[in-house]
């Protein structure tokens, strides 16, 4: 996730980014792990395997890997920061709720206010195939009909990604999904210096959110 800034002569500074990877949980970590070479895959016991609902017979397939890269403190997410309800928060997918948390944090880390800044802020990211709906609220029938299937939608369709964002933090700039499989987050920022080029806004955030549901825990793809 970045910032950019227009300037003059067209110029485009990154003046703040965010994100949550495996192992690291900001920006600052992933650097570090990096120049550390820290391994970020995790490698589980046949008992959390078993726990966690892997059938036993691919245990002992010897090709099968009990690893994958995840995601701490998903659950951490504040549903009432961002004015959701719980419920809101449970049924919305996990990658919106990452997304909107990272921009936040991007805005913070730039120094700037989205409530008190006067500029517009435009927002253009992108986000992997929604699979938390089917897989989870859709096979909870107490929660899905507690909330409705419009709800559903507005919470786990790509489309709402990055309105959300700029609603939920005051942003005037435009508010722009984008989807073009492995190169959408480049894409985004691509077409976020075009916007602010063209002088469509003051600043940008750009950015991709990818969670997998793996055999085990969420995954960072």
């Amino acid at each position: 996730m970045t910032i950019g800034s227009t300037f003059p002569l067209d110029g485009i500074a990154i003046i703040g980014m965010a994100g949550q990877f495996p192992g690291a949980r900001n920006i600052d970590e992933l650097w570090q792990n990096l120049v550390a070479g820290v391994e970020s895959i995790r490698f589980f016991s046949d008992d959390e395997m078993l726990a966690a609902g892997v059938d036993p017979t691919l245990l002992r397939d010897p090709n099968y890997v009990k690893a994958a890269p995840v995601l701490d403190a998903m659950e951490w997410f504040d549903p009432g920061f961002f004015g959701f309800t719980p419920r809101e928060a449970e049924v919305r997918d996990p990658q919106h709720r990452l997304f909107l948390e990272a921009a936040h944090v991007a805005l913070e880390h730039s120094g700037y206010d989205s409530h008190r800044y006067e500029g517009s802020v435009g927002v253009f990211g992108g986000v992997y195939t929604n699979r938390y709906a089917w897989l989870n609220v859709r096979k909870n029938p107490a929660i899905h009909d507690a909330v409705g299937s419009l709800m559903v939608e507005i919470s786990n369709h790509a489309d709402y990604l990055s309105t959300l964002v700029s609603y939920k933090l005051n942003l005037r700039g435009p508010s722009l999904t984008v989807a073009t499989a492995c190169s959408t987050s480049l894409v985004a920022a691509h077409l976020a210096c075009q916007s602010l080029r063209q002088g469509e806004c003051d600043m940008a955030l750009a950015g991709g959110v990818s969670i997998g549901r793996g055999e085990v825990l969420p995954m960072l793809w």
